[in-house]
């Protein structure tokens, strides 16, 4: 607000009522151009995943470009608050782009207060002017004051129990504003469905820095199908074939101790597909669930390979990654930890969530 009064104060009446106009006028063309984006978005939005039904991996390596775009095409492709969003913010920028260019050819743009203001500026303002301006500043402050305290509101909605929200709760003005402007003018929007949202948000952005490993090794080996299938024969469910799987893997694959080491003390990192991980017998975690991902989609099975944080037995948690997969007879997705098969029993276990916490993006 203070700054806003100054601000009037020196460019006088005239100058500030041209900000004032480019400020509403801006607004209302942002509000026109939301509320046609949002329709556009939801008609297009189908039609824009019909359309890269068609797009396919390619039945090759690909480069690091190419797994970005395809992670990113798949992304849009099968999230469908991504593929919203996507097409909402294009369709917000060529039609606010219309509408300011249309306004323009139609009123002119701010050319009125553009010479007016250029006459301002030709002579000190007067005494008069500057209050005034200073006053036309108070009203812009206020309404700067507004989306600051929207802005603070959503966040202690979303984040309610954090110190900062903490903080912000004890500012009288902010209490003020958020009781007075913001709760009434946004009823139940912000606090009831703003935090569901989010989380439907977190979700797909979860899902979607997963669905890197889904396109990294889309293309399975040969060998690997072939070991795969021996492994699973005579399996007639996903459960069956998905527990086999998970029975090889854990057993067959060692742990590299070198690979962390070299890691933790000198910050190099061994990257290796599945098919080295088979050939070689060793890996880490990423590396027990990407090759098991590869052998049970050979397979049929829907899987996942999930990262995120696993207990380390000392009262602590470090980075981890395990897999997820589909089970057709139960209709639910189960996790899985290959890398602890070793030392237990961690298919589908009750405790499971108590020791592995998954990526949340935020």
């Amino acid at each position: 607000m203070a700054v806003s009064v100054l601000q009037g104060l020196f460019r006088g009446g005239s100058r500030s009522a041209g900000r004032l106009f480019s400020l509403i006028s801006g607004g209302i063309l942002s509000l026109v151009g939301i509320a046609l984006s949002v329709p556009f978005a939801m008609w297009l939005s189908p039609l824009v995943q019909k359309w890269l039904s068609g797009v396919a991996l390619p039945a090759r390596d690909l480069s690091k470009w190419e797994q970005i775009y395809y992670t990113l095409i798949t992304a849009i492709r099968e999230f469908p608050l991504m593929r919203f969003a996507v097409v909402f913010i294009i369709g917000y920028w060529i039609i606010r782009s219309i509408l300011g260019i249309t306004a323009a050819l139609v009123f002119g743009g701010t050319a009125l207060f553009s010479r007016w203001g250029g006459r301002d500026r030709e002579r000190p303002s007067s005494l008069l002017s500057r209050l005034a301006g200073a006053g036309i500043g108070a009203v812009i402050g206020g309404a700067r004051c507004i989306v600051v305290i929207a802005a603070l509101f959503i966040i202690v909605t979303l984040y309610p129990n954090s110190q900062f929200s903490h903080y912000v709760e004890a500012s009288p003005v902010y209490r003020e504003g958020a009781q007075t402007i913001i709760e009434p003018l946004s009823g139940s929007l912000i606090k009831d469905k703003l935090p569901v949202f989010t989380r439907s948000v977190e979700e797909e952005l979860n899902g979607i820095m997963q669905r890197r490993y889904e396109v990294l090794d889309a293309q399975v080996p040969d060998n690997i199908t072939l070991a795969a299938a021996a492994v699973v024969k005579g399996a007639s469910t996903d459960e069956e074939k998905a527990r086999k799987l998970y029975d090889w893997v854990g057993t067959r694959v060692n742990y590299d101790y070198n690979k962390v080491k070299d890691y933790e003390e000198k910050q190099i990192w061994h990257e290796q597909t599945p098919q080295m991980t088979f050939d070689t017998k060793l890996g880490v975690c990423i590396d027990y669930a990407r090759l098991y991902a590869v052998m049970a989609r050979s397979q049929g099975l829907k899987v996942k390979v999930i990262t995120g944080l696993g207990y380390n037995g000392q009262g602590g948690y470090g980075p981890h990654a395990w897999n997820e997969v589909y089970l057709s007879e139960s209709k639910k997705w189960v996790p899985l930890d290959p890398t602890w098969a070793q030392s237990g029993d961690w298919f589908n276990p009750k405790a499971f969530n108590e020791t592995h916490i998954a990526d949340k993006a935020v």
